[in-house]
């Protein structure tokens, strides 16, 4: 008995360390994903390769599983297809293709598909269907009345607080989120996210400030751009852009040189 708890103890011990390098060393939620393609930007940031399932990344004990891998003794081995990065001692791949993959902690937007006494069916365009309580919103709604606070076909950003089987749990309680007013809605490879957004937020800035656009980034591939018709249409077409190049190099100067267009 004492040799189980003592194992287990070393796991948890073993995975707290890995989950605090990540978190330090690796934020895509953020815009993590940096714009510099070369990978010498930061003095411990590799240049990206692509691999397949299965394939070596790197081998040595100090480096530790991110996203999408997986440790198999000294070796950190990928586990999708994408574009390994290491970044520091965390090894990660960026997917380049798959469907949206909720975690909590996400920002998502959705649309309002079903409404009943307790909250809001919502599609997040994910595996599973989400749901956002009424006690999940910031202020006092009123239960008899609450298509007055969001309708059917309303866009919201909301924050994934839960994911169990089958679903997911959202929540309006943290800064910036809430029913989005006007506008349109477009959707890109949720793999891609980190891309558009840039290394904290320099991309998504970049288009901003060029098409004097409003733009929302949802983690699950849907955004939501707010300008005038010109702008929203240039900025359209750049994340278009963005989607279409992710993988490829100097990535950052092709956005720049497409929005003096």
């Amino acid at each position: 008995m004492k040799m189980e708890e003592e194992q287990i103890t070393d796991s948890e011990e073993k995975q707290e360390i890995i989950e605090g390098e990540v978190s330090k060393e690796v934020d895509v939620s953020e815009g993590g994903d940096s714009g510099d393609e070369s990978g010498k930007g930061d003095g411990e940031r590799k240049e990206r390769k692509l691999v397949i399932p299965g394939e070596t990344i790197v081998s040595g004990d100090d480096y530790l599983p991110g996203d999408f891998t997986v440790k198999d003794g000294d070796e950190v081995v990928a586990q999708r297809y994408g574009l390994a990065e290491t970044n520091g001692r965390v090894v990660r791949i960026l997917p380049v293709s798959g469907v949206f993959e909720p975690r909590r902690g996400n920002n998502v937007i959705g649309r309002i598909e079903e409404i009943n006494f307790s909250g809001w069916s919502v599609n997040i365009d994910g595996p599973f269907s989400a749901f956002l309580p009424l006690n999940e919103c910031p202020r006092f709604i009123n239960k008899n009345n609450i298509e007055e606070f969001a309708g059917i076909g309303d866009v919201i950003s909301a924050k994934i607080w839960s994911v169990k089987r089958g679903g997911v749990d959202l929540t309006l309680k943290s800064r910036g989120l809430g029913k989005l007013e006007g506008g349109r809605v477009i959707k890109i490879n949720p793999h891609k996210v980190p891309r558009v957004i840039g290394k904290e937020g320099s991309m998504i800035n970049l288009i901003k400030d060029s098409t004097k656009t409003e733009i929302t980034v949802g983690q699950n591939g849907v955004i939501w751009l707010k300008g005038d018709d010109e702008g929203e249409m240039k900025a359209e077409r750049a994340i278009g852009l963005i989607d279409k190049e992710a993988s490829s190099e100097g990535l950052t100067d092709k956005m720049e040189e497409f929005l003096k267009k």
